[in-house]
């Protein structure tokens, strides 16, 4: 008797455990970012980012149209391959998720973007800086970062005004985001009075660069500006060094990361690379910047890579969306995101402009000593 009254309690107390359950809203967010291959720490930083945003959420409470949500976070790797791209977009679109961060590289956003465009899937970029994702005229892309126009202008400008700069050579990895922050860059130099000496084209998969960093040597340039990813920039770095080229590096975001000393095998000379990331804090909202550092750190062991901050921004800002518009439902609370306005992220202060991009967006200018990173100064 006193067995089948245990048994009865215990399931009532699992009845009643899956009663409570059930009264959350399980909401599904995804991430995407390439978690295998060359740039894997890349990928890991942004979904650390997302899943550090899920956590603290969860553990505060969240409640939308007055109830309380249980967000769940369905991670998935692209690889940086836009065929992967589509296929996992497509996967997260079947899964039914209310929203997604990503992807990572502009390669694998901009295909990805229509099929969550199609859905009515809304999508937030933390990193994908090439100027078409919102050029496409989907209601659904935005980003919380400046665009490839804003980011090799920039280092274009510096390139001939800063580093004086006058004969200059570009070498690019053909990807959509490397070719296009390339163009940005050499627009910006002829439109400084630089002048482009030699330009060369390298893939995102290559490990020998000798053929035309050979080449680049003979034009005796004084900058070598690279459109690509760090896993391909440090062992550049390295052969020429080992070819004897002192001239400066540059190169955007993709270079800008904390591993490029390691990738490099130590050959940066201090004060020679000089490369931006899409975003930066600068006064009273470094405190914020700098808690998100150390908080990452607690939690994953790990520093800060490139982009978390910035996926952590925008899992907020979505999830906020669905709060401000009592729904979770993407046609309710799409509009009220793409009204978003003076929203305070640990990135700064996000607010989109009509084609999903954000307004006033920083740049932050970096060089290397000691290999660590050293900040030059915050441009808008």
């Amino acid at each position: 008797m006193q067995v089948k009254l245990n048994t009865i309690v215990a399931a009532a107390v699992v009845m009643l455990g899956a009663n409570a359950y059930a009264q959350d809203m399980v909401v599904k967010i995804g991430h995407v970012g390439p978690t295998s291959g060359a740039i894997a720490h890349l990928g890991k930083d942004n979904e650390n980012g997302a899943r550090m945003a899920i956590d603290e959420l969860n553990a505060k409470g969240v409640v939308v149209g007055g109830k309380k949500v249980k967000l769940e976070l369905l991670a998935e790797d692209d690889g940086a391959d836009p065929k992967q791209g589509t296929a996992v977009a497509q996967k997260l679109v079947d899964a039914k998720v209310a929203g997604v961060i990503g992807h990572l590289n502009s390669g694998t956003t901009i295909p990805a973007s229509k099929i969550y465009s199609d859905a009515g899937i809304p999508q937030i970029s933390p990193s994908a800086t090439n100027p078409k994702y919102t050029r496409q005229g989907f209601k659904t892309a935005f980003r919380v970062v400046a665009d490839d126009v804003h980011l090799g202008s920039t280092l274009g400008k510096y390139a001939v005004k800063e580093l004086k700069g006058k004969s200059i050579a570009v070498i690019d990895d053909r990807t959509a985001y490397g070719q296009g922050v390339a163009e940005e860059f050499t627009k910006a130099v002829k439109a400084s009075g630089g002048a482009i000496a030699e330009t060369q084209f390298t893939s995102d998969k290559a490990t020998d660069f000798t053929a035309i960093l050979t080449q680049i040597k003979s034009k005796k340039p004084d900058v070598v500006f690279f459109g690509g990813m760090d896993a391909v920039a440090g062992p550049m770095i390295r052969q020429m060094k080992q070819l004897g080229i002192t001239s400066k590096f540059m190169g955007g975001d993709g270079i800008c990361t904390a591993d490029l000393p390691k990738l490099s095998g130590g050959s940066i000379a201090d004060g020679q690379v000089v490369c931006a990331e899409a975003g930066g804090v600068e006064g009273a909202q470094k405190v914020g910047m700098d808690k998100f550092r150390e908080d990452y750190k607690k939690k994953f062991g790990i520093d800060v890579q490139l982009y978390a901050p910035y996926v952590y921004d925008a899992t907020n800002l979505m999830v906020a969306a669905m709060v401000k518009a009592g729904s979770a439902d993407p046609k309710v609370y799409l509009p009220v995101l793409a009204k978003t306005a003076g929203y305070k992220g640990v990135t700064g202060t996000i607010a989109f402009d009509e084609k999903g991009d954000i307004k006033n967006g920083a740049l932050t200018l970096y060089t290397y000593k000691a290999d660590k990173r050293d900040q030059i100064a915050v441009v808008r």
